[in-house]
């Protein structure tokens, strides 16, 4: 016997909102469908950190849609969370209070360390590992074994957030813009000095996906297969620049990558290699998996 059901878990992060149906057996998490949504809430933040309600109205109507789907598959339980965007706004109240208006459901908000452990719930596979969570409006670093955490921090830097800062016009801007990211990470790195590098790091996070999908030659559209690609330093510095030549709209060509990602992914690159280079890691295995399975799996205690 044991626990049988479907349930669902919807994300609402910075740059999209996504969700990850299951089905829960015996400890066991099987995987159903997922969806996303391109939203950019957090390009929706004013001076005074307040949401606008535009970015509200679209975030909360996609969850809404997906919690429909997810109904209508049968799940019995949908859970719903936001992440960086939601945490850093003054009128969080207010967004919650749309999204349980638009779904029923209340919303959780997480803490930086509650999104990094979710992050990394869902991207390792046991063993002494690392992961790096590169999101719209921030980026988890995680280090851990199995399901326990060494150490989790949150760093504000994300692709959107580093685009709304500084533009990358051409290559010649990538030392810049990856200076400003390996600044926040050493201020976090020096919170944490006895810090052990483990030996594999995972990356989980659309621009993962896209570099890989970049790396390989695949177009975003069957992007499915990109869990587990290795992507070394030279990958990254190499797409980078090869990237950062292009305009936005020559980038739109590249069959790797997703047409509403044209204008944040070198920035999401840059946060990359800002890690690489400040941690010293050679090399990096994609995860498909993100903080959705880590939170379906923490809730229900399966893998």
């Amino acid at each position: 016997g044991g626990l049988c059901m479907k349930a669902a878990v919807i994300g609402i992060g910075s740059n999209s909102v996504r969700m990850l149906l299951a089905e829960v057996e015996n400890g066991v998490l099987t995987r159903l469908s997922r969806d996303r949504e391109g939203t950019r809430l957090f390009a929706g933040l004013d001076e005074e950190k307040r949401l606008s309600r535009d970015a509200m109205e679209k975030s909360a109507a996609a969850a809404a849609r997906m919690a429909r789907s997810a109904r209508e598959a049968g799940a019995q339980e949908i859970h719903i969370f936001a992440t960086s965007a939601t945490r850093d706004s003054a009128n969080k109240a207010d967004f919650a209070a749309l999204i349980r208006e638009h779904t029923g459901l209340p919303l959780e908000i997480c803490t930086g360390d509650e999104e990094a452990a979710l992050s990394f719930y869902g991207a390792t596979d046991g063993g002494d590992s690392g992961v790096i969570d590169i999101g719209g409006g921030s980026t988890e670093i995680i280090i851990g074994s199995g399901m326990d955490i060494f150490c989790g921090f949150s760093c504000q830097m994300g692709a959107v957030r580093l685009a709304g800062l500084t533009p990358i016009r051409d290559h010649g801007d990538i030392p810049h813009v990856e200076a400003m990211a390996a600044e926040i990470l050493r201020e976090q790195l020096r919170l944490h000095p006895a810090l052990t590098m483990p030996g594999k790091w995972y990356g989980t996070g659309g621009t993962f996906t896209t570099l890989a999908a970049i790396v390989r030659g695949v177009h975003w559209t069957e992007r499915t297969y990109m869990h587990g690609t290795v992507l070394t330093a030279e990958d990254v510095e190499r797409v980078a620049r090869q990237l950062a030549g292009l305009t936005v709209e020559e980038r739109r060509s590249l069959p790797g990558l997703q047409p509403n990602r044209t204008d944040i992914i070198v920035h999401g690159i840059c946060i990359l290699l800002a890690c690489m280079h400040t941690m010293g890691i050679r090399e990096i295995a994609v995860s498909e998996y993100c903080n959705l399975d880590g939170y379906l799996c923490h809730a229900y205690q399966v893998k």
